[in-house]
């Protein structure tokens, strides 16, 4: 056997151990979320529940927030953050929308501040705001 064979040889070995070393340490693939696995962005929610005006978007939004991002509260970052990623427009005072939900109810405000600012929540009677597709009806 030659020292180029030699050296082929072990480089091959070299190679599989690595290989096991490699797949003893990788991390197990994580399965790709689907719509009813959280993989639902705040898009596709605006777009599935159709609120009609930025006091429904805004509700809808803080929903979202806490339903599918297992957020505790939400402040005005939050709700202007997610204006953006729904692609829709933010409204030029946040406070004032966030003000008529609580007025109707359907927010309250969280009993601790989030980011040293003002913090809100969804009510029961919002979600199921929320939930009936923004019917007043059966709210």
């Amino acid at each position: 056997m030659s020292a180029l064979d030699e050296l082929a040889a072990r480089v091959g070995i070299l190679e599989k151990k690595v290989a096991q070393l490699e797949a003893s340490h990788a991390e197990p693939a994580q399965p790709r979320a689907t719509k009813d696995q959280k993989g639902l962005t705040v898009k596709e929610f605006i777009l599935n529940k159709r609120p009609s005006n930025d006091v429904e978007k805004t509700l809808a939004i803080g929903y979202f927030l806490e339903k599918f991002e297992a957020a505790a509260s939400f402040n005005t970052d939050d709700l202007a953050r997610n204006f953006v990623l729904a692609k829709e427009a933010t409204p030029t005072n946040i406070n004032d929308k966030v003000n008529l939900n609580i007025k109707k109810g359907h927010m309250a405000e969280a009993r601790e501040k989030k980011d040293k600012k003002k913090a809100w929540m969804v009510t029961n009677s919002g979600e199921r705001f929320v939930e009936s597709g923004f019917d007043s009806k059966r709210d």
